[in-house]
């Protein structure tokens, strides 16, 4: 099977962009991400999303999953749990490891489910 990658457009608008922001993610009452650096992606009418550098998360909070999805603008996203989070925090963080071209700049990055977590603070940043 081969997957097809679509190049944003018109029709499904991709942008990148510094957040401008600090997000700061909570889960089981601990502070798993804080960043001043993350990246918004804005896609078609979806929310923005943040993507948070991985040397601002507390990687020993997560694990790496086997669960594995492909989009067709992105390219092929992995997942990772929150520990001590089991049902909740399952699959709770994403990232795209190799992104397609059109959105290199999420490679290294994490974005988090709303509501898998606690909170994501976004503290805007003159």
């Amino acid at each position: 099977m081969t997957l097809a990658m679509k190049v944003p457009g018109p029709d499904h608008p991709i942008s990148v962009s510094p957040a401008k922001a600090q997000v700061i993610v909570t889960a089981g009452g601990r502070v798993v991400a804080d960043t001043r650096a993350a990246l918004m992606l804005r896609e078609a009418s979806y929310p923005p999303v943040y993507y948070i550098p991985r040397e601002d998360a507390d990687m020993t909070r997560l694990v790496h999953s086997t669960h594995v999805t492909h989009c067709p603008y992105k390219g092929e996203c992995s997942y990772y749990s929150i520990a001590g989070e089991e049902d909740r925090g399952r699959d709770a963080v994403w990232s795209y490891e190799n992104p397609y071209p059109a959105v290199a700049a999420i490679a290294g990055h994490l974005a988090f489910y709303p509501e898998r977590v606690d909170a994501i603070d976004i503290v805007p940043i003159d």
